[in-house]
C-alpha cells in the first residue's frame, strides 16, 4: 500500500476540485468535500460517496436542508492505486465522480463518459 499524509492527500482532492470549470463550480449549491480515512465496514473498497439531494430533484420544497456531503475516502484510494501519479489521477476522476451526481448524473452515465 502506498503511503500519503493526510494533508498531501487533502491537498490533492482540493486541486481536483479546482480543476472543475467555474461555470460548474458557480452552480454547485449547498455542498460540502470533506476527507476521510475510510469508508463504511459495508463497502471498504468504496472510493468516494455523494449524499444529498441532487441539484436535478431540488424544488421549491429545498430550503433550510443541511448540505449535501461528499466524502472521499483515503485508504481505499492509497490500497487501489500501485504508483504516486496514479493516486493524483484516481482523487480527480473520484472527485469528479462525486460532483457529477450532485449534477444528477448517474453512475451508468458517468461509466459511458468514463469517468467511472
Amino acid at each position: 500500500m502506498l503511503e500519503m499524509t493526510r494533508d498531501a492527500f487533502e491537498e490533492l482532492v482540493a486541486e481536483a476540485l479546482d480543476r472543475i470549470p467555474p461555470e460548474l463550480t458557480r452552480v454547485m449549491d449547498n455542498v460540502a468535500v470533506f476527507v476521510e480515512d475510510e469508508p463504511p465496514s459495508d463497502d471498504p473498497e468504496l472510493l468516494g460517496l455523494y449524499e444529498g439531494t441532487p441539484l436535478t430533484e431540488r424544488g421549491e420544497w429545498y430550503a433550510g436542508v443541511l448540505p449535501d456531503r461528499i466524502t472521499i475516502y483515503m485508504g481505499p484510494t492509497l490500497r487501489y492505486c500501485e504508483a504516486p501519479e496514479e493516486i493524483v489521477e484516481e482523487v480527480a476522476v473520484t472527485v469528479v465522480h462525486e460532483v457529477a451526481h450532485h449534477f444528477g448524473i448517474e453512475d451508468e452515465r458517468l461509466h459511458e463518459l468514463g469517468w467511472g
